[in-house]
This record gives structure tokens, sequence and C-alpha cells, in this order.
């Protein structure tokens, strides 16, 4: 079986490795197409119709793409063809765990019902399913990838398996070669490739610029030895507006299109409807057991069924005991949707005709300026940090806001929810 080449709108024609191709002609793979990259902000932004499905073999293509240029011009770091591979796949499979409309499942839903879990968790528990279902052992011997690739596959999605008492936590590879965790998904300081597809691939779809170019980033990136954390990318000191870019387009991203007030609010109406359908609507998993859609998540062959389908299956079901849901999603489709109230913290309790909901805007690390952990590198090689000093200007401050929503349509109701909230704005 030889590359495939995929013609993606974001980075032109991709080639995608036999084993990656092998990954996404699977059912578990395949249901990424049914599931919005963006969520709720389809109903605001009528270009965001991508999915999590070309979203993952971009991040694959450019995690592939960082690493064999890192292999081709650091020839020390020892990174092999092993290597290069375990990182794609990663790429790939680091979203398999995504719900119904993507971060509102693990962010509105789940926490309504049950101990939430990470949609990284998940991803992992569906890379083994995909795997054992569909019998890819056997090619992943082929292509020379033993326990120990698999490992590091799995601990680049979901992290390491165990942290307790050990200098370094991952056992797939060494702290050698610990920049090869930073690709994908960069703990350290949210620069990775995973941000660099899906930020071009939605400003494109949303409509909104995107100043940040990952290309000239990563033709201006090395890893070096840090003496206090090991070897670790760091990236030329002439990217360091590059990147201040990047983080402002993710601040501009939350802003207009994540957090958009419309947008969040059709999403906390799906999540009440698949919260009031939860003890209803039913999905077979292992020995054909039916499951509560909360419950999906403790079953990888019930949870592949859990795509953004969910919204028509309970607006057309004859089951009885949905006419709340159905009423909820009704609205949604007529855009009769919860009304807007204001942004104050009230001082009094609220009824149940409110829906409250904190909203945060920062650059990824909350509070914490993500420069403040990245490296440069000076035109002899080697590493420094940018003063706080520094780089305490260069981006957007963080702030919070709690949005207010009436449940209730009715006109009246309406208008005194907002007259209480002229009240709370005065004190």
């Amino acid at each position: 079986m030889s590359e495939k080449v995929f013609n993606d709108p974001i980075h032109g024609h991709i080639r995608i490795h036999p084993l990656c191709v092998k990954i996404i002609d699977t059912p578990q793979f395949q249901r990424l197409r049914s599931i919005k990259q963006l969520g709720g902000t389809y109903f605001v932004y009528p270009g965001a119709a991508h999915n999590r499905f070309e979203h993952s073999l971009g991040v694959c293509y450019l995690a592939g793409k960082v690493t064999s240029t890192l292999r081709e011009r650091q020839h020390d770091l020892g990174i092999t063809e092993n290597d290069v591979l375990c990182v794609q796949i990663a790429g790939l499979c680091h979203d398999l765990g995504q719900g119904p409309f993507s971060r509102m499942f693990e962010n509105k839903f789940l926490p309504m019902v049950r101990e939430t879990i990470t949609h990284e968790k998940l991803s992992l528990l569906m890379f083994n399913r995909l795997v054992h279902a569909n019998g890819l052992i056997a090619e992943f011997t082929k292509y020379k990838l033993d326990e120990k690739d698999m490992t590091f596959i799995r601990e680049q999605i979901a992290g390491p398996s165990k942290t307790e008492n050990r200098e370094w936590p991952y056992e797939g590879r060494t702290k050698e070669k610990g920049f090869l965790y930073e690709i994908v998904a960069n703990k350290r300081n949210g620069i990775d490739v995973d941000k660099w597809d899906y930020f071009e691939r939605d400003c494109k779809m949303l409509g909104i610029n995107n100043s940040f170019n990952h290309r000239r980033c990563m033709e201006n990136i090395r890893v070096l030895q840090i003496n206090t954390v090991g070897s670790q990318l760091c990236f030329a000191e002439k990217e360091c507006g590059n990147l201040c870019d990047m983080f402002k387009t993710r601040y501009e991203l939350h802003e207009k299109a994540y957090k958009h007030r419309v947008g969040d609010c059709i999403e906390t109406m799906i999540a009440e409807a698949m919260l009031n359908a939860n003890d209803i609507i039913k999905i077979s998993g292992k020995d054909g057991k039916k499951l509560k859609i909360s419950d999906t998540i403790e079953d990888m062959e019930a949870y592949e069924k859990l795509t953004d389908s969910i919204f028509e299956k309970i607006l057309h079901s004859k089951k009885s005991g949905l006419e709340k849901s159905k009423e909820i999603l009704r609205r949604v489709q007529t855009r009769n949707l919860y009304k807007f109230v204001g942004l104050k913290d009230p001082k009094q309790p609220i009824k149940t005709d409110f829906e409250l909901k904190w909203v945060s805007l920062d650059c990824g690390m909350k509070d914490e300026n993500p420069l403040n952990h990245v490296y440069f590198y000076n035109t002899d090689g080697i590493p420094f940090k940018y003063n706080r000093e520094e780089v305490s200007s260069l981006l957007p401050s963080s702030k919070k806001e709690l949005r207010v929503l009436c449940k209730r349509e009715d006109k009246k109701s309406q208008e005194d929810a907002e007259k209480a909230m002229d009240k709370l704005m005065l004190q």
C-alpha cells in the first residue's frame, strides 16, 4: 500500500503515510466526519461547516513536517523514521474522542450529569478500540512499530499514564527526546501543530484574518538543550512577533467565534436538550447493552455511534418524555433562543429560568503570559528567554465576564429580566 495524496484546502496536496491511511479508513476515524470542528459556532457562522476529520488530517501532516524538518537539520538529535511516524499517528488520532458538537459535550453536557472526562482520555480509549477492532496490530508491526512506540503514541494523545515519584514521567521516549512530546500538544507553552492547523483552518472558514504564519515559524524552529528542563523546541528570536500574532489570533478566535454569545447560548440549549433526553435515548454498546447518552463514555462501541446526529435523533424520536428536549431544539431551529440579559455578577439567588455562564478570554494560560515559557535562540544559537517586562505588554490581558441568559420566551419575562439586570448594574 502506497502513500495517499489528499487535496487539503489549507495545506494543499499532502501525502499521508500508508499506515495512517489504514487508520483513516476505519469507522472510528470516519466518525469524525460527523462532528463539527466548531460545534454550535456553525449556527452563527454559516461557513464554519468543517469537521474534526479534515482538521485531524492537517495535524497529521504538520506533525510529520515538523518532525522530518528537525530530523533533516539536526542529525545529532537521533530522530528515527519510527519517531516521525509515531508523531504523525498521534497528530492524526489526537481528536478521536471528541463528542457531539466537539467541546460542547465535554464542557457543557457531561458536567451536568456525571463526573466528566477529557476528550484526550476518550481519544486514547477510542484509539485502542480502533487498533483492536480493525486488526491493525499486524499493520503496526509491518512498519516496525513495537509496544514502546504504541506507548509513545498514547502518551502524546493523553499524557503520561503514571507521573508519581518519577523524574521523567514518560515511558515511550527518554528525556533526551522529550521535545517530541511538544510537537502535537505542547503542555509547556501551547505552541504546537494542533493549534497551527485549527487557527488557519478556522480563520479561513470563519472569514477572520489570521496574521500568524505557521510556515515561517516552522522554518525557524530547532531543538536546544536547556539546563533546567532538557531538550526543548526553541524559536529564532525574530519569531517573537510572529508568535505574538499566534496568541493574539487565539484570543480573537475565542472572543469572536469560540465563545460568541449566540453560539455559546445555542450550545447551552443543545446540552440541556441532551440532558432532558439522557435517560430516554439509548445507544447500543458492547453485547447489545443499551446505554444512556452520558454512559457511552464507558463503552467505546456505543460512543463510536455518538455524533452531532444526536440532535436529529432526539428531534425526530417517537419516544415519550422528549417533549421538553424537542421544544428546546425547535427553538434552536427557529432561532427563538434564550435571551442574553447582561454581564453582571448578581448578588442575589438566580431562579431556574436563568442560565449563568462564566466566560474567560486569555492567551491559553489563563492569567499567565505564554511567552514567559518560550525559549528563543539568537544568531549564535544560544537559547534565551525574554524577561517578563519585555513581553508583558505584547499580548492582550485576560478577562472574565458572567453571561446571564433568560430561558423563558415570553416577552414580559425577558423585559423583567432586563430590568432586574439594569438594577444590578447600578449596584
